[in-house]
C-alpha cells in the first residue's frame, strides 16, 4: 500500500484544559505521588521499585534525564532520583509493546495523525522493522538483513558526506565513541549532535573566555557559594536535583537570585520529598530575588550589574578581585571603557528591571567572591547566544569568581550524556590531534574537513545533498527546528535508520526506506557470553561514572548500542579497514581500552571505573583557575553588543518552553503542575496588559505566526493564558510551536537555533 501524506507535527487536538493557580513551591507529597504514579502504572510495583532502588546509585542506573550529577560521597538508600528522574525511567521500562501487530495495526500515515505524546505512550520497539518505498506500513526484517540493506545503501553513495550520522545526548561513552569512529573511517565529520540545538552556544563561549567549553564547578561546590544566580534556567521542570544543591547552599547561609521572563515555581520554595522534616518545616525558600528579564535582555541586565559594581569598587576597592584581573586576565580595561558608553537607566529599561530590584541584586553580590552562575537554554538559544555567555563570563572574571571554591561556570546540561558524547568525538570539527591519533590507533584516514551540524544537514537533507540519514537515539523531527521543513528533508532522503527505544515522530517522518533498529535501555541487563556488562557517562560537571541496567529487558531481539553500531560498522566497511568490531561488540572493556589511548583524561578508564564505584572527574582547567591555555596564558573579557530585535508594534518575542510532564521531546503526561495547567499542551502563556490590547480574554484561541525571509509559519489553534510574563513576550511550548523556527535563523558562530526569540504575531479565532 502506498505510503499516503504524511503529517509531521500529528493531528491538532484539544484535550480540555483546566487552570489553576501555580504553587508557590516544588516536590513535596505531590512529587512523590507523581513518582509513584507514572512508575508504577508503566513499569508495575516490582520492577519501579527495584529499578528506583538502583536510580543513580554507585554503579546503578544513570538516570536517562538530564545530567545532573551525583553526590561523590553519601547517597539516598531509597535512590538518589527526582518526579521527572521517575517518569523518564517508567517511560524507558514502560511494559506497553510495539510489536509485529502494532504495526500491523497502524499504517505510517495514520500513525503521523498521532500526537508525540500518544505516540511516547505506544511502548517499547522490539524488534528491527522496514519501512519500504512505497509502502505504508512497517514490517519485521531480520538483523543482518537490515545491516546489508543499509550497507548496500551508504556504499552506493557517490561521497561518503551524503551520509548524516545524528547522535541523542542520551547515548553512552562507548556507543558515542564506536559511532565517530565508524563515520571518520567511512570518510566523513557529518556528525550533527544535540548539542547544535541547545549548549553549542555555551562550548564556544567557555572555550575562547576560559580555555574549555564545559562548566567549572563540582556539585560540592553548591554548598560553598555565597551566592548562586540561576539565569535562563528552570531547574524545578528540568534539573529537579538541582533544588537540593540550591537548598544546600542557603541553608549554609548563601543567597540565590533567579533571572527568567517566568517566576518558576522550582526557585521560590523546595520541598525535599526524601526528608520529612522538610513537610514541617514548609521546605526551604530559594530565590532571594527573582528578576523579571525580558526575553533575551540578559546582556543588557548583566552590563549593568558589571557597570555597578566597578563603579562601586572606585569607592570602596574591594568589590572587584583585582590581583585575579591583573594576573589572571586579559581585556579589564577595554570592558571598562565599552561600558561607560552605557547608561544604566537606558539599560535597565531595555532589561525591563526596576532601579530598585537592580540595587537588591547588586546588594546581594557586591560584597561576595565565591559566585556561581548557572543557565541553560534561556540563554543558548538566541541570535546573540554566545554573547550571552561572554557576558556571564565578564561578571565572574571581574569577581575572580572562576577557579576557586564554591564559585565558576555552570551550564546545566538537558540530557545525560550530551557532554559525554561530545568528550569522546562526537563533533563535526575534529581537532588535529584527535585526527593524528585515530589514523596512528586505527590506522584509517579520518576526514579533515568539517562535517554538517544540525541545520547544515537538515539543508542538505532537503536539497539533496545529503541521502543516508542514519540517528543514534533521539527523536529527531521534533527536536530539531523548523517542523515542516526538517520533515520534508528527512522524506526527501533515500534511507533513515533510527536506533530508538520507543516509538517517535521521526519514524513516520521517513526516507524513502526507513529501518528502526530497537537497543536496550539504560534500564535493562545487558549481558554477553552470561557475563553482565556496563558502560559510562559524563554528568554536567564533567565526572565519568559508570551505568549498569538491572531490568530484563523489553525483548530478546533487543542489541546493545555499541553492538549495533559495530553490526553496521562492519557490515559498512567490510575489510576496507582492520577495526576489530566484533571484539568491542563483544567486550566493552576494549573500547574504553581505546578511549583511553585516545582522548585525554581518561587514563586507567577501566581501572578507575570498576574499582571506584564513585567514577573520576576529567581534567578542567577553569576548575583550577589555570588559563595557560589560552592565546595569552589568561582569561579573556569580552565586549558584547545589546541585542536588536526590532519587533513592530504587533509583534511579541515568543520562547519555546517545557511543561513539567515533559523531557526535551518526551511527552509524559498533559499537566503543567508549576505553571497551573492541566491536561492541554497547546497553550500560549500572555501577560494581562497585552491581551487586554488585542481584546483577548483568558483561554481565547489565537493562531500563532512567524514571518521570516518572507515565508510564513504558523502554529494553530493555541488556549491564551494569563500569566505573570514581561509585556511584549510570550511563552509555548516545544515542539508544538517549533513549527515557528525558521531553518535560516540560529545563533552567530555557535548556529543553535533560536527556539527562545521567535518574532510572531497573533490572530484570534
Amino acid at each position: 500500500m502506498a505510503r499516503k501524506k504524511i503529517n509531521p507535527i500529528g493531528a491538532i487536538r484539544l484535550t480540555g484544559i483546566e487552570t489553576n493557580k501555580p504553587p508557590n513551591y516544588a516536590a513535596g507529597i505531590a512529587g512523590i505521588q507523581k513518582a509513584v504514579e507514572h512508575t508504577t502504572q508503566q513499569m508495575g510495583a516490582l520492577r519501579a521499585f527495584k529499578a528506583l532502588n538502583k536510580l543513580n546509585q554507585k554503579h546503578g542506573i544513570d538516570c536517562p534525564g538530564c545530567a545532573w550529577p551525583d553526590p561523590d560521597d553519601k547517597r539516598s538508600v531509597l535512590g538518589e532520583y527526582c518526579e521527572n528522574g521517575a517518569k523518564a525511567l517508567a517511560e524507558e521500562a514502560t511494559l506497553s509493546k510495539v510489536d509485529v501487530d502494532f504495526f500491523t495495526n497502524y499504517s505510517v500515515s495514520e500513525l503521523s495523525e498521532w500526537t508525540d505524546y500518544q505516540l511516547g505512550k505506544a511502548g517499547r520497539l522490539t524488534q528491527p522493522m522496514i519501512l519500504k518505498p512505497n509502502s505504508d506500513y512497517y514490517e519485521p526484517i531480520s538483523w543482518d538483513t537490515a545491516y546489508e540493506t543499509i550497507a548496500k545503501e551508504i556504499n552506493a553513495l557517490s561521497d561518503p558526506n551524503e551520509a548524516v550520522f545524528y547522535t541523542s545526548g542520551r547515548s553512552s561513552n562507548e556507543a558515542a565513541f564506536l559511532y565517530a569512529l565508524f563515520a571518520r573511517a567511512l570518510g566523513t565529520n557529518n556528525l550533527p549532535d544535540c548539542s547544535n540545538m541547545c549548549h553549542e552556544s555555551s562550548g564556544y563561549a567557555l572555550k575562547e573566555t576560559v580555555g574549555i567549553g564545559k562548566g567549572s564547578v563540582t556539585l560540592n561546590d553548591f554548598e560553598k557559594a555565597e551566592v548562586i544566580i540561576v539565569i535562563g534556567q528552570n531547574p524545578g521542570t528540568n534539573h529537579p536535583r538541582m533544588l537540593s544543591a540550591l537548598a544546600d547552599c542557603k541553608k549554609n547561609g548563601g543567597r540565590i537570585i533567579s533571572i527568567n521572563p517566568l517566576n518558576e515555581a522550582g526557585l521560590k520554595r523546595f520541598v525535599n520529598p526524601q526528608k520529612p522534616m522538610d513537610y514541617l518545616k514548609r521546605g526551604t525558600s530559594l530565590a532571594d530575588l527573582h528578576l523579571p528579564v525580558k526575553i533575551n535582555q540578559d546582556v543588557a541586565l548583566l552590563k549593568a550589574i558589571s557597570k555597578e559594581l566597578i563603579h562601586l569598587d572606585v569607592e570602596k576597592n574591594n568589590i572587584l578581585d583585582h590581583k585575579f584581573i591583573s594576573e589572571k586576565t586579559v581585556g579589564y580595561d577595554t570592558l571598562k571603557k565599552d561600558l561607560e558608553k552605557y547608561e544604566t537607566a537606558d539599560l535597565l529599561e531595555r532589561a525591563g528591571i526596576s532601579f530598585q530590584d537592580f540595587l537588591k541584586a547588586v546588594k546581594i553580590i557586591a560584597p561576595k567572591k565565591k559566585i556561581i552562575i548557572c543557565w541553560a537554554m534561556g540563554l543558548t538559544q538566541h541570535k546573540n547566544a554566545v554573547d550571552n555567555i561572554r557576558e556571564v563570563v565578564n561578571l565572574l572574571l571581574l569577581k575572580g569568581s572562576i577557579g576557586k571554591d564554591g564559585s565558576g561556570t555552570c551550564p546545566v546540561r538537558g540530557h545525560s550524556n550530551v557532554q559525554g558524547d561530545r568528550t569522546v568525538g562526537i563533533m563535526t570539527k575534529p581537532s588535529s590531534l584527535l585526527n593524528d591519533k585515530l589514523k596512528r590507533t586505527f590506522d584509517i584516514n579520518p576526514p579533515v574537513h568539517a562535517g554538517l551540524d544540525t541545520v547544515g544537514c537538515i539543508k542538505a537533507m532537503h536539497e539533496g545533498k545529503a541521502k543516508v540519514f542514519v540517528s543514534l537515539g533521539g527523536n529527531f523531527v521534533s527536536a530539531a527546528s523548523d517542523t515542516n521543513y526538517t520533515s520534508s528533508a528527512l522524506q526527501n532522503t533515500n534511507l533513515t535508520v533510527s536506533v530508538s527505544t520507543k516509538l517517535n515522530r521521526t519514524h513516520t517522518c521517513a526516507g524513502k526506506t526507513s529501518i528502526i533498529l530497537p537497543t536496550l535501555g539504560r534500564s535493562e541487563l545487558d549481558v554477553k557470553n552470561g557475563k553482565k556488562r556496563f558502560v559510562t557517562v559524563e554528568n554536567s560537571m564533567g565526572k565519568v561514572h559508570a551505568s549498569s541496567g538491572v531490568l530484563d529487558p523489553a525483548s530478546a531481539q533487543l542489541l546493545s548500542e555499541p553492538e549495533i553500531i559495530c553490526g553496521l560498522a562492519s557490515a559498512v566497511l567490510g575489510k576496507k579497514t582492520q577495526i576489530p568490531w566484533n571484539t568491542y561488540a563483544d567486550d566493552y572493556n576494549q573500547i574504553r581500552n581505546k578511549i583511553e589511548e585516545i582522548v585525554s583524561g581518561f587514563d586507567q578508564y577501566n581501572k578507575k571505573t570498576i574499582e571506584s564505584k564513585n567514577g573520576f572527574y576529567l581534567p578542567n582547567n577553569a576548575r583550577e583557575g589555570d588559563f595557560s591555555n589560552m592565546p595569552d596564558g589568561k582569561a579573556r573579557f569580552s565586549i558584547c553588543p545589546l541585542p536588536e530585535h526590532r519587533t513592530e508594534s504587533n509583534e511579541f518575542l515568543l520562547m519555546t518552553i517545557r511543561s513539567h510532564d515533559q523531557f526535551n521531546t518526551t511527552i509524559y503526561g498533559l499537566d503543567d503542575r508549576y505553571r497551573g495547567i492541566r491536561n492541554e499542551r497547546r497553550v500560549l502563556f500572555m501577560n494581562k496588559s497585552d491581551m487586554d490590547r488585542n481584546q483577548l480574554d483568558h483561554l481565547d484561541f489565537v493562531d500563532i505566526t512567524s514571518h521570516y525571509q518572507g515565508i510564513e509559519r504558523k502554529a494553530e489553534l493555541f488556549h491564551v493564558i494569563e500569566y505573570d510574563i514581561p509585556k511584549g513576550n510570550l511563552a509555548a511550548y516545544f515542539p508544538e510551536t517549533n513549527v515557528l523556527v525558521p531553518i535560516d535563523e540560529y545563533a552567530d558562530e555557535s548556529r543553535t537555533p533560536i527556539s527562545k526569540s521567535i518574532k510572531v504575531k497573533i490572530v484570534k479565532r
